[in-house]
């Protein structure tokens, strides 16, 4: 019967030959993949040939400054007040019905492309054609919306 393992021998390996190790697994893993490599070279050739990598050496050089004058671009009071309006807007769109939300979008594309086409073709409006109007009902139904869009906006800026 054979003798029980009672040690493992743990090959070491010192600092040069795990850096020989390291070079010999590049350099297989260099002639695997030559094709690619060439075609990675020639990008960056080209992004060289171009200026690209002058130009992102530079920015990162000047990142402290870039960083600045982005801040100082964001902090003047025309972007802070459309960022404060953006976020006023978001707020009250997410309190909306999603579902009248979509409509009235839906909606107001359709009057554009309806509006659009009225728009090349050059007629006048007359007003008999706006008393004719007033009994379509699709006509009616936007004039009532609009004048109850009006008022509920008017009380909201009464308050």
């Amino acid at each position: 019967m054979a003798e029980p393992i009672t040690y493992i021998k743990k090959t070491v390996l010192t600092k040069e030959e795990q850096r020989q190790q390291k070079l010999e697994d590049l350099t297989a893993l260099l002639a695997e993949n030559d094709d690619s490599l060439n075609k990675i070279m020639g990008i960056i050739g080209e992004l060289n040939d171009i200026g690209v990598l002058q130009a992102a050496h530079s920015m990162i050089s000047a990142k402290e400054k870039i960083a600045q004058i982005g801040l100082e671009q964001i902090t003047r009071e025309p972007v802070t007040n459309l960022i404060n309006t953006l976020m006023g807007a978001t707020g009250a769109l997410m309190s909306a019905d999603s579902e009248a939300a979509t409509k009235l979008v839906k909606g107001a594309v359709a009057g554009m492309d309806s509006g659009s086409d009225f728009l090349k073709s050059n007629q006048k409006i007359k007003i008999r054609d706006l008393m004719k109007v007033m009994n379509d009902p699709d006509i009616n139904r936007t004039l009532g919306f609009g004048i109850h869009f009006l008022r509920g906006m008017g009380k909201e800026l009464k308050n």
